[in-house]
Order: C-alpha cells, then sequence, then structure tokens
C-alpha cells in the first residue's frame, strides 16, 4: 500500500499543482472553473483508456508469452519514470511558468479559455498514463492485493488533492522541492525494481541468461514475506534470493537515470549561462 501511496501521491500531486497554478492565475475568469474541470475529465478519460487498453493486452497474452508481455511492461514503466526524472529535474520550472502564462493570457483575452483545459488535459492524461503503468508494474509482482492497491491509491489521491489545494490558497510554506526530492528518490529506486523483476521475467521467457542464481541468500535473516522484507521489496526492489542478471538491471538502471540526469542538467546550466 505504501509503494502505491507514494507514487499515486507524487503524480497526483505534479497534476495537481499545475491545476492550482492555472487556476490562481485566471482567477476573475467566467467560466474558468467549467473549462478546467473539462481539461481534467478528459485527461481521466485518456488514462482510463490506457488501463483499460493495458487490462485487454493482458488478457490477450494469458498463457502466451504472459513473461514478455509482463517484462515489457515492467520496462515501459521504467523507462517513462526514467524520462520523467531527468525531464523534470531541468524542466519543472519551465512547466510551472508556462501554466501560469496561460492562466494569465486567458484572463488577459490573449488565449482563448479552451487553453485551460488543454494545458490541464495534457498535465493530468500526463501523470494518469504514468500513475497506470507504475501500478501495473507492481500489480504484476503480486505482492499486492487490489484491496491494498486500492486504499493506497486513495489516500495518494486525497493527499495531493489537499497540498494542492493548500498551495492554491497560499496556505502551504513547505518547499515542494524536497517533497519532489525524497519522492523522487523512492520512485528512482522502485524504477530500479521493476527493472529488476522484468529481468527475471525475461530469464523465465528464455530470452536473457539469468548470470548465476541465488547470488546470495537472505531468506534466513530477512525473508520477503516478513513485513520488513515485503516492503524493502516494493520500496526498494529486494530480494532475498536474487539471479545475477537481476543484479546487473537494478544497478543499470540506477546509473543509466542517475548519469542522464546529471548532464542533461550541466547541460541546462551551460545553456542558461550561454550569451545570447
Amino acid at each position: 500500500m505504501i509503494s502505491t501511496f507514494i507514487i499515486v501521491f507524487r503524480e497526483t500531486l505534479e497534476a495537481a499543482l499545475i491545476v492550482a497554478i492555472v487556476l490562481a492565475a485566471s482567477a476573475g475568469i467566467a467560466g474558468r472553473t467549467r473549462w478546467v474541470a473539462t481539461g481534467i475529465v478528459a485527461g481521466l478519460a485518456g488514462a482510463g483508456l490506457l488501463a483499460l487498453f493495458a487490462g485487454r493486452l493482458a488478457d490477450m497474452f494469458e498463457g502466451n508469452g504472459t513473461e514478455i508481455f509482463n517484462a515489457v511492461v515492467l520496462l515501459l514503466a521504467v523507462v517513462m519514470l526514467g524520462w520523467h526524472q531527468i525531464w523534470m529535474s531541468t524542466h519543472g520550472a519551465e512547466l510551472v511558468s508556462e501554466s501560469k502564462s496561460v492562466g494569465q493570457d486567458a484572463r488577459e483575452g490573449l488565449r482563448p479559455l479552451s487553453a485551460l483545459a488543454l494545458i490541464c488535459a495534457v498535465a493530468v492524461l500526463r501523470e494518469g498514463s504514468e500513475t497506470v503503468l507504475f501500478l501495473y508494474g507492481i500489480a504484476i509482482d503480486g505482492e499486492l492485493d487490489a484491496r491494498s492497491m486500492l486504499q493506497g491509491g486513495a489516500l495518494g489521491v486525497v493527499a495531493a488533492a489537499l497540498v494542492g489545494a493548500l498551495f492554491y490558497g497560499g496556505l502551504l510554506r513547505i518547499p515542494l522541492k524536497h517533497v519532489f526530492k525524497v519522492t523522487g528518490a523512492i520512485l528512482l529506486l522502485i524504477a530500479a525494481g521493476l527493472a529488476a523483476q522484468a529481468a527475471a521475467f525475461l530469464v523465465q521467457a528464455g530470452v536473457l541468461p539469468p548470470l548465476g542464481y541465488d547470488i546470495w541468500n537472505t531468506s534466513a535473516i530477512l525473508p520477503q514475506t516478513n513485513p520488513v522484507g515485503f516492503l524493502l521489496h516494493i520500496l526498494v526492489g529486494y530480494v532475498a534470493r536474487p539471479e545475477g542478471i537481476q543484479i546487473v538491471a537494478y544497478i543499470a538502471t540506477l546509473a543509466i537515470i542517475l548519469t542522464a540526469s546529471g548532464l542533461v542538467r550541466r547541460m541546462h546550466r551551460e545553456a542558461s549561462v550561454r550569451p545570447a
């Protein structure tokens, strides 16, 4: 439930902040709430279609290449999360500025009110699509039941909506960058764990070599069925008896995302100080 809460909270919070900024910047416009609500509903509908599509694909592959399909979904979630971490590390401020600009332009009559719906729809669709993939990846693992995931997801939505409302009302004084840093670090570890699970599925399908079995065995010390081991498995991808390929996938995912993020931030800084 905790992993579901973190994922849903993080993704919903980003969409909620965009919506809050658009609402604040477009204050005083008649009908702005209706347009923003239309954008939110459209984004949710798009994410719902993705969820339905993923579920139907799973049914199609049931009993025939299920391991490969599961691995592909997990790897797609890892790629999207990696791109998200890299992109937000340098363009998060620009996204906030653009959202504010759209709201101001609409209030001044420079853009149609449909622009409010569009930017909200894109924000909700983007974050909703990522949430669907991440949660599907967790569901594939089979460690969490539907009830726990629904509870965690509902709590994540409520918490993110509350933070967004406080942000909109100007009551929140906690720097949001700290919130995103903590949740970003946890999501990075979750992504590495999903990559390790994908590697295990590909071994089962005969696509990848295992590179050794039971590289270590900590079942006696910290079994995955233990509450602590279970929590670590969900949050950081802990495996009591990992295959070699799982360790390689885990480390490679962390290295690639962190290295790419550092390079992109460096390039962004150099571009910002370069004379026009």
